[in-house]
């Protein structure tokens, strides 16, 4: 008999396993029962055809509607060609060779059959080439074992392990399969109805009926659900267990001072963040928060205050941006906003204030050694910077609060260096503009409170957003620089956003988010600048921003954008955050489908932050029905961060929840949707809390303890430890 951990080189023999162990990594019986089946099939329920795409490795079924030998001219060889059928489209199966031509007498028209390979395109047809394949019916000697019951399992494969290889090696493995023992309490299994891990691992592979499947499928969800929010519990706890000190509010601070000269009202979801950070930093155990809040809706100000709350007891504060120029950007607003409160032992400074320290990595030896020194000295209650803030050399007097801007542009590593720059664990704010689903909340940033700010401040404009599709309509990109005109006629301003920047090493292009046939290369800043200089915007004041220009270029264009010395802003993604010019009320995106949901969101927030109307126009030449002009055409159709966030994570491969976005990791999770199953999720996070509340070591819950290890991994668990 087997169990979980036998080897399958044990129960299925040597070649096959090593073929499993290959071709699809799987090691173990256990291995082999996680590699579930991505649907069931009906016997007779053919395949829908029209949806194949090209160089898609497939397992289709569906009805043989003819077979015919076809000669060469010249007789000197000879092909099968089969077409298949699912009743509205055909699919052609090409056999190459003499020795193929049997297989005429083996597929007649009328044969059911799972047939699978690569698909390709052959004088406009797409077709298999030498496609395997499983006869489902006929005299009973050609059927497959493995395809005997009504539902059929269809395996994700590769070219050398095929979907009923799979479910022969299945079906050997739980012939031998000792009963599984389960590691789900009982009373979650009752409270939730839930069968138990023996009969759905079995039902997930071999079901009788639907539901049998289903209800296994749901119950293998809350194992992979539980076992995440069970390590993410007791990641809160050891937190929560962990000593900081208490920075607690004061009367009469620079924080007290910077709200009595606020110019404008705080918001109501802005006073409730406050209070929640205000409450938290006062307490002697970090706080670990999540900031997340549409583009423009004032997180900033948020963070600031609560800088100032640790400022004013004792304490210093680190912003981290991703770029130089959000950097920058950042630390002349925290300087502008406080104004005299910024300039603490300078002449004119207030007797209660502070000072600001910007540090990045190319900054002049003299203003870098200046910026190192007041950091460790404590001189500078607030140091902004980037990357350059982790170096080994750069210390804190007493750093109590790391705040995090754009959080999924920084790896774990990074986020820890700086805290371990603290002498206790310090404060932890992360702010993202990139709106979260509620399920990705509770597990990639599961060991973080979550705040969300959704209000806009009073004064923002609408903005509107219209997909520009060249590739039908060419001439309406001559009417989008002439609507640039228009507005800079208007006394206003435009960002024209390229995808890079020229010739050579990029550094700002975006990263391919989602699989795209070979094209062109991306429109270049350099190029883009050129031609409308000399073209449609002749005789405007255009400039160029991007991550290869050197720190004071970026400030220098930036000063003169603000300064409205700059008509027309043509940059990379540097703008896609921080960037506030009110004055700016157009952007023009071009080659916009090369950029994600999100991406998009956050670029066209650059407009329409003052009293005019923003208008954002995405130029592609991707054509209607084709993934990349459905996302244009979802971003146009709603300014709802959180509804195109939903988008964005079903667009993208879900990836593990666990962070592959930063651990470059292969999901551990196969059946949990973060956005399907949001309900499943927030019930596993609840009794995770409750069960690590009373057993935080799992030390009563061996098996459940055995099954996060196995869920999470040596690696994953270090990574969590880093989170």
């Amino acid at each position: 008999m087997a169990t979980l951990d036998s080897r399958l080189v044990d129960v299925v023999g040597g070649r096959t396993a090593k073929a499993l162990s290959t071709g699809l990594g799987l090691e173990t019986v256990g291995d082999l029962l996680r590699h579930y089946p991505r649907r069931m099939s009906e016997r007779g329920e053919l395949t829908d055809l029209a949806s194949l795409r090209v160089d898609d490795d497939v397992t289709v079924m569906a009805e043989v509607r003819s077979s015919r030998v076809i000669r060469n001219r010249n007789r000197s060889g000879s092909r099968l060609e089969v077409v298949v059928g699912d009743g509205k489209g055909t699919l052609k199966l090409t056999f190459f060779g003499n020795r193929q031509t049997w297989r005429e007498r083996e597929l007649p028209p009328g044969t059911l059959g799972l047939f699978a390979g690569k698909v390709s395109v052959f004088n406009n047809t797409r077709q298999l080439t030498h496609p395997e394949y499983v006869v489902l019916h006929g005299d009973g000697l050609e059927q497959a074992d493995a395809f005997a019951g009504a539902l059929i399992p269809v395996y994700p494969a590769t070219k050398d392990v095929r979907t009923w290889q799979i479910s022969n090696s299945v079906r050997h493995v739980l012939d031998s399969l000792d009963p599984v023992p389960d590691p789900m309490p009982a009373d979650i299994r009752k409270r939730h109805r839930l069968a138990d891990l023996d009969t759905a691992l079995r039902n997930v592979h071999q079901p009788e009926t639907d539901d049998e499947w289903r209800a296994a499928r749901y119950r293998l969800k809350w194992d992979e659900a539980l076992g995440v929010q069970l390590a993410l519990a007791q990641r809160r706890a050891a937190a929560a267990a962990n000593p900081a000190t208490p920075r607690p509010a004061s009367n009469d601070g620079v924080l007290a001072e910077f709200d009595k000269r606020l110019p404008f009202e705080l918001t109501a979801g802005q006073r409730n963040v406050g209070a929640q950070l205000t409450d938290e930093l006062a307490r002697p155990h970090p706080m670990h928060r999540l900031l997340q809040g549409e583009v423009g809706s004032g997180k900033t100000v948020v963070a600031l205050r609560a800088m100032l709350q640790v400022v004013d007891a004792g304490g210093q504060a680190a912003l981290l941006a991703p770029t130089e120029v959000l950097a920058a950007q950042h630390a002349r607003s925290i300087e502008t906003q406080l104004g005299d409160l910024a300039q603490a032992g300078q002449l004119g400074g207030a007797e209660n204030g502070t000072r600001v320290a910007l540090l990045t990595g190319s900054l002049p030896t003299a203003a870098r050694k200046a910026a190192l020194l007041d950091a460790a000295s404590g001189a500078a209650g607030i140091v902004v910077g980037t990357h350059a803030l982790i170096q080994q050399h750069v210390s804190f007097a007493d750093l109590g609060l790391v705040v995090v801007d754009e959080q999924h542009r920084f790896g774990v590593e990074q986020r820890d260096a700086l805290r371990s720059k603290a002498k206790q664990p310090p404060h932890l704010l992360v702010m993202t503009a990139t709106p979260i689903p509620r399920t990705v909340a509770m597990t990639v940033f599961g060991d973080l409170d979550t705040s969300v700010l959704r209000e806009l401040p009073v004064g923002r404009s609408p903005i509107s957003t219209t997909v520009v599709p060249v590739g039908e309509r060419p001439a309406w990109l001559e009417r989008a620089w002439q609507r640039i005109r228009e507005e800079i006629e208007a006394g206003r301003q435009a960002y024209v956003v390229c995808p890079r920047i020229g010739a050579g090493p990029e550094t700002d292009e975006p990263e391919a988010e989602f699989d795209e046939p070979a094209r062109r290369p991306p429109v270049a800043v350099t190029d883009t600048i050129a031609m409308l200089q000399d073209g449609p915007l002749h005789g405007l004041r255009l400039a160029m921003l991007h991550g290869g220009l050197v720190p004071d270029e970026k400030d220098r264009v930036m000063a003169g954008f603000v300064a409205r010395d700059i008509d027309v802003l043509v940059a990379t993604t540097v703008v896609e955050v921080g960037v506030d010019v009110p004055n700016a009320t157009m952007m023009v995106v071009l080659d916009a489908d090369r950029f994600g949901v999100s991406q998009l969101h956050q670029l066209r927030g650059r407009v329409g932050r003052g009293q005019h109307a923003g208008l954002c126009l995405l130029v592609s030449e991707a054509l209607p029905g084709t993934p990349a002009r459905e996302r244009l055409d979802a971003v146009a159709a709603t300014t709802d961060g959180f509804e195109l966030a939903r988008l964005d994570v079903e667009q993208r491969r879900e990836g593990d929840v666990l962070g592959a976005a930063q651990s470059g990791r292969r999901s551990t999770l196969r059946m949990l949707s973060l956005l399907r199953d949001e309900d499943l999720i927030a019930h596993a996070r609840d009794e995770a809390g409750h069960i690590v509340a009373d057993d935080p070591d799992l030390a009563a819950h061996p098996l459940l303890a055995e099954q996060v290890a196995a869920l999470i991994g040596e690696d994953q668990a270090e990574y969590l430890e880093k989170a």
